[in-house]
């Protein structure tokens, strides 16, 4: 593994890579899906993916979104719908309900679920009874593999005893808790008021009932964070020890989140102090034994994340990296997205319009995209970087049936100018991300994007990659 300190990135390759970016959760991304995409061709692209020889071999991962929060962090980047009125959960789950009996039928009946994870929002937000029922409907309709990771993301401030309690009877085995920072101060600035006591009886209790994985969320950039206050934080966060780390930037865009106005500009750290922040969090969390594994996210040396990207066969999706290759997933609720064969579908993005199409018996497509085969290739490309950091041109090669090097000789000269800052190493059969690399690797799949100069023009649309 390398030094901690190999990560460091000077200042001057920090402002020279800049930029407004993607962060590749899908390619291409989704500002450049069709809103023409219909309910007839999601119903074809089902059929499609279970119509196959293998289908019945063929793993499934299935995502629910579950947008309700009690009280809105003004820093959130998510879709949420802010009620302290639960029964708005009951037309919601009556439509979630009717998602499943509309899509269930597509799915051959002998797959099975390998993976689910439960995103918001606060999933918690639900009661006991209504994750036990939610769970056991889904469960009545589609199989599981009774070794399938079931994960959920819990808001400690409103998650019960209760609430881990019917997790765990319904199956849950991996838990993730939202964080961002210790420090009062902080926390009063992005109003989200998290005692470390909370958080940690919460953990305490996770390992007690068997969950087998837990992970936490850490934010930095956001107000009132400095360098000593978020060594306290992260001092507090390995007196827990979770099994990975997730360490996102906050990208102050008001523009696009309305909420982020209410924090004041003024107190939000610089360049130089959040960058500062992330080299330490990056020194902090290898020194205590983690694995950088790219993007946002750490894991033990013998987590399965590890071990798959050792194989090179660490991949991502919309729930984040996985080591399940291959599979399809398939998206519930207002404004998930399905990634099946490769193509993608996005439901509604709002309660009202997701519950109404579902009450008329309709599926809630929003959005979506066939890829073409340049559109395949290149998403592969872009995941192997982000996901293993190497790109085996000969594979690629074969796989796609292209020359890669003649295909790509734009994109390997450009990506030869970034070998001379040591962001990579390139020869004349593969690429090899840096340590620093890591640090920029949106900057290093941007190179690959065939969509991005078009989407460059439109002022606001991504966040800064340093």
């Amino acid at each position: 593994m390398p030094s901690a300190f190999n990560y460091h990135v000077p200042r001057e390759l920090l402002q020279k890579y800049a930029k407004p970016g993607p962060r590749y959760t899908s390619y291409p991304t989704a500002p450049v899906w069709s809103d023409d995409f219909s309910p007839e061709q999601t119903k074809i692209l089902y059929q499609q993916n279970n119509a196959q020889a293998d289908a019945s071999q063929r793993p499934l991962a299935l995502y629910v979104h579950l947008p309700f929060c009690t009280s809105l962090c003004w820093y959130c980047g998510c879709n949420v719908k802010i009620s302290r009125q639960h029964k708005v959960t009951e037309p919601y789950l009556k439509a979630l309900a009717t998602e499943l009996e509309l899509v269930s039928p597509f799915i051959d009946p002998g797959r099975k679920v390998t993976q689910m994870h439960w995103g918001g929002g606060t999933p918690t937000y639900l009661s006991p009874d209504q994750i036990e029922a939610l769970t056991s409907l889904i469960k009545s309709q589609i199989q599981f593999s009774p070794t399938a990771e079931l994960s959920i993301e819990v808001d400690p401030r409103v998650t019960t005893a209760e609430h881990l309690e019917a997790l765990r009877r319904s199956g849950f085995n991996r838990i993730s808790m939202g964080v961002q920072d210790f420090n009062p101060d902080v926390q009063q600035a992005i109003h989200r008021i998290q005692p470390f006591e909370k958080t940690a009886e919460l953990i305490q209790l996770s390992r007690k009932l068997g969950f087998k994985s837990i992970n936490i969320d850490l934010m930095y950039g956001l107000p009132h964070q400095t360098v000593s206050s978020f060594a306290d934080t992260l001092a507090q966060v390995h007196s827990l020890n979770p099994d990975r780390l997730a360490l996102f930037h906050y990208a102050h865009v008001p523009w696009l989140k309305p909420a982020q106005k209410l924090i004041d500009q003024k107190a939000v750290p610089d360049s130089e102090t959040k960058l500062a922040i992330f080299e330490l969090a990056i020194s902090d969390f290898v020194n205590q034994g983690y694995r950088y594994i790219g993007m946002d996210h750490f894991a033990r040396p013998d987590d399965e994340l590890s071990l798959a990207q050792d194989q090179h066969s660490l991949r991502r999706n919309f729930m984040g990296y996985t080591t399940q290759a291959g599979t399809d997933l398939y998206g519930f609720g207002m404004s998930s997205i399905s990634e099946i064969d490769g193509h993608f579908i996005q439901n509604a993005r709002e309660v009202p319009d997701y519950e109404d199409r579902l009450s008329q018996g309709k599926l809630p497509t929003l959005r979506g995209m066939w890829l073409r085969s340049e559109d395949h290739l290149r998403k592969a490309i872009i995941e192997e970087l982000i996901c293993n950091g190497y790109l085996d041109f000969k594979a690629l090669s074969d796989r796609f049936k292209v020359d890669f090097s003649s295909h790509f000789s734009d994109e390997l000269a450009e990506s030869a100018l970034l070998a001379e800052d040591e962001l990579l190493m390139i020869n004349s059969h593969s690429l090899q991300v840096l340590p620093r690399g890591q640090i920029l690797i949106r900057n290093i799949c941007m190179i690959w994007d065939a969509y991005l100069r078009t989407q460059q023009a439109a002022q606001g649309l991504f966040s800064r990659t340093a």
